[in-house]
């Protein structure tokens, strides 16, 4: 990963990037959890970006000083208990300096317990203000993920891609993010499936 970010780095002569990883630290993320504390501390080893690394369930805990180690992250968190996906990006959207260089990667199966009118507003201005976002349901090898279908659907509508992503595959994402490439585009690429606008009834 260091090595595939450091190299479009240099290809692009950018300025430094800034990426804050929002991750539900619910139950049913558990695996989520183990793969977003490790790229974390490998993103925040490399010059090229800054990042910053958010948990949250009912309650929020910034977690950017422990993100080098990602041992220290994981007795950081505490697997269970509630989510609010509203107050995380709350939190979030104040951590957003320049949105022009910013990347947001929420990862969450989207079973919003707070203000789902509110998590959508939030996302949305996240968007317009230029940031990139972009909706993990899950950071896994254990296939499709449960998630809440009419949630992804309403972050879609509002350019917000929503899709599963393999350990493998996500250095390639972040690369793309922070290149700004279209990620619905990326993600058809590589055969991920992503939520469509429009909820499947059916699901």
């Amino acid at each position: 990963m260091p090595e595939r970010l450091v190299g479009h780095a240099r290809r692009s002569k950018q300025s430094q990037r800034h990426i804050i990883l929002c991750i539900d630290q619910s139950g049913s993320m558990a695996e989520s959890v183990v793969y977003s504390s490790v790229f974390g501390a490998v993103l925040a080893s490399l010059r090229t970006v800054s990042t910053r690394l958010v948990a949250f369930d009912t309650e929020v805990v910034d977690l950017t000083d422990q993100v080098d180690d990602p041992v220290d992250v994981l007795f950081g968190v505490q697997l269970g208990g509630g989510t609010d996906i509203n107050r995380a990006l709350a939190y979030c959207q104040d951590l957003i300096e320049r949105p022009e260089e910013t990347v947001l990667v929420l990862i969450s199966d989207l079973y919003e317990g707070g203000i789902a009118e509110e998590m959508l507003r939030r996302a949305q201005q996240v968007t317009s203000s230029g940031a990139v976002m972009v909706a993990l349901l899950a950071l896994s090898d254990s296939g499709a993920p449960s998630y809440d279908t009419e949630h992804a659907a309403a972050l879609a509508a509002i350019g917000v891609p929503a899709f599963a992503c393999t350990p493998d595959l996500f250095p390639d994402l972040m690369a793309a993010a922070i290149d700004r490439q279209d990620i619905a585009q990326w993600a058809a690429t590589n055969d991920i499936a992503v939520a469509s606008p429009v909820a499947d009834e059916e699901e």
